[in-house]
């Protein structure tokens, strides 16, 4: 996989990071007011869980890549192989211009998918009571990993794009790279949630995240029609 792809993948989790502030500043909050005031008395030790926190959550999307990864490349080799990565890539950039729009505002559609994915997370979320009081690295770290699991348009398109990465490995990495993209404004947003959450509603903002999202679809697109047959 090409460092390009990877730095993608990277600057999508950023530009995302407009859409994670909104939707996760409620969790992350609850989560960081929910360490132990031993913990929270220490900012260094506060920062240190919110980091393993986010770096479960991370793993859990490495793992997602892989299998989606591993999927798309079964696809391929049950058929032609230009043809079916043709497909993979035009899928995975109408998945990402759908997802621009919607980090700007401009079209919702992608609230209908997180629906959906929410039944899931009411049957996975429950787990978290069991890693309460969050009161170890490891406690963080497995709570991070059921975060992993929320539902939102954001993994879901880039799960998409990991369908044409060819393989386990690199769907892990796309994936990867993506988590990374997320964490400064994750980490950020335990110690300035105020200030993030408001920028994180500022329409130009959105309407900028969501362009810049909306080039990398349309690049995808581009590849699928610029393969060679």
């Amino acid at each position: 996989m090409s460092w390009e792809i990877l730095l993608s993948a990277v600057l999508v989790g950023l530009l995302g990071g407009v859409h994670c502030v909104g939707m996760c500043s409620g969790m992350v909050g609850a989560f960081t007011f929910g360490l132990p005031a031993s913990v929270q008395q220490a900012r260094w030790r506060t920062f240190l869980f919110q980091l393993f926190y986010n770096l479960g959550r991370i793993t859990t999307y490495g793992l997602l890549g892989a299998a989606f990864g591993w999927l798309g490349a079964q696809l391929v080799n049950l058929a032609a192989f230009v043809p079916v990565q043709r497909v993979l890539l035009v899928f995975a950039g109408v998945m990402m211009v759908l997802l621009g729009l919607y980090l700007s505002g401009i079209w919702r559609g992608l609230a209908v998918v997180e629906q959906t994915g929410g039944r899931l997370w009411q049957r996975v979320q429950p787990l978290t009571r069991h890693l309460v009081p969050v009161d170890s690295l490891l406690k963080a770290y497995g709570y991070g990993l059921i975060w992993g699991l929320l539902p939102c348009g954001l993994v879901y398109s880039v799960l998409i794009w990991a369908l044409s990465a060819g393989g386990a490995l690199q769907g892990a990495l796309l994936l990867l790279a993506f988590g990374l993209g997320t964490l400064p404004n994750l980490l950020l947003m335990g110690v300035l949630a105020f200030m993030l959450v408001r920028l994180s509603r500022n329409l130009w903002v959105q309407r900028g995240a969501g362009l810049l999202v909306m080039a990398f679809g349309l690049y995808q697109l581009w590849l699928a029609a610029t393969l060679s047959v």
